[in-house]
């Protein structure tokens, strides 16, 4: 029998994994609540609020048709009578935990389909190769069977017509009451977007947007749900409220981009790409999320548009949501650092070094280069499926480097390149413990094995770390110029090889998270909306 290529090995072993009720109710309870409000929300007219009224209504179907892609009938959920189980299948959007590697945790459920729904179940390797379509790899597609039951492509816009039809609606009733000229061009563009599946034009007005003091997030973007070939996007909505006191603090680092991109510390043929200034760096508070950005750990910073022809053309746009990240770092990092640093070094541990980090990681990612330098064709192109993880560690570590470089430069003056170091390697194990299933989670556990072999921290006799933060300094040049130089040369075959000899908990670190785990941190956050 030809094996199914959507599925995991175990799929179709139907699981008797319902877990017993105490594990499951603290699994629920890993997630610490965070009540989110904002003073900007507050402050905003009665007519933003409506058309923050209108976005809502759009993100909630945006949030719909997310459980169509990753699970199916989201009423199976809805209709689980323990009450653990279905709160837990909400917060992961189906019976699998986002955080335990996508573990199934309801009885009835085998593994997650590496596919989710974006094709059919029993597709094999065989069908998919012998499928001649030059849509079937496209971003805004889905794979079915026609009558005859051999693969078609279908267009999102065809898939989920009845919803987009609501969501057009709407954001052209928001377009029509909005005063901002740059949120109605983005919205009337966005609308021809879902009706075209060309997304093109809407990103290039999106990256226009810039004195807006709200902004909207909304379509099929990031391509991570995908486990089988990172092809399709996923449905996702950010309603985001801009602060304007600190956006107007980070304007003048955009300026800086191209000076970084040389600072890069590898081979000069290894970052010849100028990113473009256009970009833009923001602070918003973030009173929603729906779809994929909702489901288990939650987003604290995004970095859009995807396109690399907008890159090219404009840069990008790299959004700190910094209410969400504060509350990140007050429940999470900071419970953390009691636990694992020494009481010498804890000192070091900053919310001000966490911004930063966060946000100039997301910076790095227009940083490197977008082809490869010996004709293997774009970076995505040559590095298959490890392009994700790779690019998530370029960020990671990049973003600490020109957090580094800043400092040196007197461009950031409120934290120490020492509270940097500390609350990166701080933020790894945070992130570690969403699992090893996502690419960032891959990305995460390359960096902190790197950084503890190359000496950037060791542990004292009571297990705590101790930084080295010469030998820090070192671990990030030497790793940001091994991630430029295999992402450049699209050397696939030593990435992969790399990622399964490095991309793994370790047992010194499986201690770590022990520890953490123990002193009943929560991992992560989940949201109740108030307004």
């Amino acid at each position: 029998m030809k094996k199914s290529i959507i599925v995991a090995a175990t799929a179709f072993a139907v699981a008797a994994c319902g877990q017993n009720n105490s594990d499951l109710q603290e699994k629920v309870e890993s997630y610490a609540v965070v009540e989110v409000s904002s003073p900007l929300y507050d402050a905003l007219s009665d007519n933003d609020k409506k058309i923050v009224g209108l976005f809502r209504e759009a993100a909630e179907i945006m949030d719909g048709l997310f459980w169509k892609q990753t699970f199916g009938d989201k009423a199976e959920m809805e209709a689980l009578t323990d009450e653990n189980e279905k709160a837990y299948a909400m917060i992961n959007y189906g019976p699998w935990d986002h955080l335990d590697n996508n573990e199934p945790f309801v009885s009835g459920y085998g593994a997650k389909p590496l596919g989710c729904c974006y094709y059919p179940q029993d597709m094999t390797m065989e069908e998919w190769e012998a499928f001649d379509d030059p849509d079937k790899l496209s971003l805004y597609t889905v794979v079915r069977r026609d009558e005859n039951g051999a693969l078609k492509t279908v267009w999102y816009r065809d898939e989920y017509k009845e919803e987009l039809d609501k969501v057009c609606a709407l954001l052209e009733e928001a377009a029509a009451l909005t005063t901002n000229e740059g949120m109605r061009t983005y919205l009337t563009e966005r609308v021809k977007a879902f009706r075209t599946d060309d997304y093109l034009a809407s990103d290039m007005a999106w990256m226009d947007m810039k004195d807006c003091n709200m902004d909207l997030v909304i379509g099929p973007i990031e391509n991570y749900d995908d486990h089988l070939f990172e092809a399709k996007a996923a449905y996702e909505a950010f309603i985001l409220l801009k602060d304007e006191t600190r956006s107007a603090n980070l304007a003048k680092y955009v300026a800086l981009l191209p000076t970084l991109q040389t600072m890069l510390p590898c081979a000069p043929e290894y970052k010849t790409f100028v990113p473009g200034t256009s970009s833009d760096l923001n602070v918003y508070d973030a009173i929603y999320y729906a779809g994929d950005c909702n489901a288990g750990s939650k987003t604290i910073a995004i970095n859009l548009p995807n396109d690399e022809r907008v890159h090219a053309a404009k840069g990008a746009r790299r959004l700190q949501l910094y209410n969400s990240m504060m509350a990140k770092f007050d429940k999470i990092m900071a419970p953390i650092g009691e636990v694992l640093m020494t009481p010498e070094q804890l000192k070091y541990l900053s919310a001000d070094a966490f911004f930063w980090n966060v946000t100039f990681h997301e910076v790095a990612h227009g940083l490197g280069v977008k082809q490869t330098v010996n004709g293997k064709g774009t970076v995505d192109q040559a590095m298959g499926d490890q392009k994700t993880s790779w690019e998530e560690a370029k960020a990671d570590i990049l973003g600490l480097f020109m957090v580094s470089k800043l400092i040196d430069m007197g461009e950031i003056t409120d934290i120490t390149k020492e509270e940097s170091v500390a609350t990166f390697i701080a933020g790894i194990v945070r992130s570690v413990r969403f699992g090893f299933a996502s690419s960032h989670g891959k990305a995460n556990m390359m960096c902190y094995n790197y950084m503890e072999d190359h000496g950037a921290f060791t542990r004292n006799a009571e297990g705590k770390w101790v930084i080295d933060f010469e030998k820090a300094a070192a671990a990030i040049d030497s790793w940001a110029s091994l991630i430029l130089e295999t992402q450049a040369t699209g050397n696939f075959e030593f990435a992969q090889q790399y990622a399964a000899d490095n991309a793994s908990i370790r047992e010194a670190l499986a201690a770590d998270i022990e520890k953490v785990n123990g002193a009943g941190i929560p991992r992560d956050i989940t949201f109740d909306f108030k307004w």
